[in-house]
């Protein structure tokens, strides 16, 4: 009956901090009030803030706070959380895996929806293997880099994984797919799927987001994510057996862990029913030695055993619990790979030499060897814009600045009082700014350019002010000129040609994305200018902060 009481005890858990998760996912975006009233919201220096804890997730996690501290040197606002859970897990062991983590839940639910493997080849499979020790390389890998930086712990950490993911391609993914079969029901000649369309589009929109916001190279987040689930089909809970280094921490600390399983061999009877429900591959049979380390807390083994020969206890001992099977070699490849990486990254040339121009950082980053050593790649900054410019990187900042976030113009553009992605970020990659400091300072994410060959007046082929009409600063970055240039049949022509005063210009991008040569803009914003780096200036004497 007890064992019963904890299983369930571990189920709710799980659903609540799924559902706390998906809420916080959901949430993580402009309110929705704030779409009413947005001229209103964003038209003054008001700090817009979200109203519910969207980083509270990645406040818990101990890796994303040690590689924040490696990397960064920095102690992270909120981060106590952090440091909670791994007195946690000294206590009892790894209870954020089963408990907690909203990843864990999902490889679970993945695993159980008809499972591949039953019976005997489920006893096999639940046998602990060499493999496990590949999250105890990984995990060495990226402390190192984080120690050495550039900080990778982004790319594998299962909180940023799963935010990444559902916020960048599964939610638009199927945002995307239900709004088209909604755009089919509206073009209908019944009325009835007229107005119910409408009605489910009011539902949907507020979860999958408004309009239709799209990620670059989020097919790619996606397909992995899907895979990774698809690998539960070869082992149950193959990411956290195998992958995850955040399991690999929280599995060093479990050694002193006072909670213990107690098996009593007279007892068993080798039914082997405890190995086919152990999500863990921990070696639960009385006969086997009890792998602490790999052990989940589940306490599937203990409610599985019908004689009673296996029992969680509270017990102190003067001998801790059996080490961590990390394997020598894993831990010299974690090393090796670790010490490598960094400086493999350094190869592209980015760091001493003036990055992609293209590469424009969300307002309020750090420098960009300051930002690489924060930024967790998490995708809380690209959920939360609400005009959908920012987008993770591939290629542009190199093989370091993978999967950061950065700006695509002719996406969206930068709202000129909008302050949401530094207000969100986790550890402090993009520094949390005020409306006032972004406008006064101002914050420059870089320059504007005129494109003469495309302009419609420079090129004589029409009349159009639309970049300077929709230009935020006071007085505007953007400026025309009675110019007489050449026309058609050797003719002259008057126009009104646009002028980018690089003094007054902060790179928000409107004018690019409004402009109404679509493509290739005839207005484009590079990062050049930007205020983080001094060697990416283009007035010596311009303010750089």
């Amino acid at each position: 009956m007890r064992a019963k009481r904890l299983v369930w005890m571990r189920r709710i858990s799980q659903t609540a901090f799924l559902g706390f998760f998906l809420f916080l996912l959901v949430e993580s975006r402009l309110p929705e009030d704030a779409y009413l009233q947005y001229s209103l919201i964003f038209s003054g220096d008001l700090d817009l803030r979200l109203d519910h804890p969207v980083k509270f997730f990645f406040q818990l996690d101990p890796l994303v706070w040690l590689s924040s501290l490696l990397s960064g040197h920095r102690l992270m606002h909120g981060f106590g959380w952090a440091l909670g859970l791994l007195v946690v897990t000294l206590f009892l062991g790894r209870v954020f895996c089963s408990f907690i983590c909203p990843l864990g839940t999902i490889h679970h639910i993945a695993g159980s929806v008809k499972p591949a493997l039953k019976g005997d080849r489920m006893i096999r499979a639940n046998q602990k293997t060499p493999g496990q020790r590949i999250k105890y390389f990984l995990l060495i890998t990226v402390l190192m880099t984080a120690l050495i930086t550039p900080n990778l712990v982004g790319l594998l950490d299962p909180i940023s994984l799963l935010f990444r993911s559902l916020a960048l391609a599964i939610l638009p993914g199927t945002g995307l797919g239900l709004k088209e079969i909604f755009d089919v029901m509206a073009a209908s000649d019944i009325k009835a799927l007229n107005h119910l369309s409408y009605a489910a589009e009011v539902i949907v929109s507020p979860v999958f987001g408004y309009g239709y916001p799209v990620y670059k190279t989020g097919w790619l987040i996606g397909l992995i994510f899907l895979v990774i689930l698809f690998l539960n089909r070869i082992r149950p809970r193959f990411w956290c057996r195998i992958l995850c280094p955040l399991g690999a921490l929280l599995g060093i600390f479990s050694r002193f862990t006072l909670l213990r399983l107690e098996k009593d061999e007279a007892a068993c009877t080798d039914c082997k029913l405890c190995s086919r429900s152990c999500q863990g591959a921990a070696s639960p049979m009385p006969s086997q030695i009890w792998e602490n380390a790999e052990c989940l807390s589940c306490f599937n083994c203990f409610d599985a055993c019908p004689e009673g020969a296996l029992s969680f206890k509270f017990r102190w001992a003067p001998k801790s619990n059996r080490r961590p099977d990390m394997g020598r070699r894993a831990v010299l490849g974690g090393l090796a790979a670790g010490i490598s990486l960094p400086f493999l990254t350094k190869l592209d040339g980015t760091e001493h030499h003036v990055s992609d121009p293209r590469l424009i950082r969300p307002p309020g980053a750090l420098p960009e060897r300051d930002f690489l050593q924060l930024c967790q790649r998490c995708g809380l900054c690209m959920k939360a814009c609400p005009t959908n410019v920012i987008n993770p990187t591939l290629l542009e900042a190199g093989l370091a600045g993978f999967w950061t976030p950065h700006l695509i113009m002719v996406q969206g553009y930068c709202e000129y009082t909008c302050t949401l992605c530094g207000s969100v970020c986790p550890t402090g990659a993009i520094d949390e700014i005020t409306a006032k400091e972004k406008i006064e300072r101002p914050i420059k994410i870089g320059s504007a350019y005129v494109y003469r060959g495309r302009c419609l007046p420079w090129s004589g082929n029409g009349p159009c002010i639309v970049c300077q009409e929709v230009c935020p600063t006071s007085p505007k970055a953007i400026y025309l000129s009675k110019q007489v240039i050449p026309g058609p049949n050797s003719s002259l022509v008057e126009v009104n040609a646009p002028y980018v005063d690089l003094k007054k210009c902060v790179g928000c991008g409107i004018c690019e994305t409004k402009c109404p040569v679509k493509g290739r803009p005839a207005i484009r914003v590079i990062a050049a200018g930007e205020s983080r780096s001094i060697q990416n200036q283009i007035l010596l004497t311009g303010p750089v902060s």
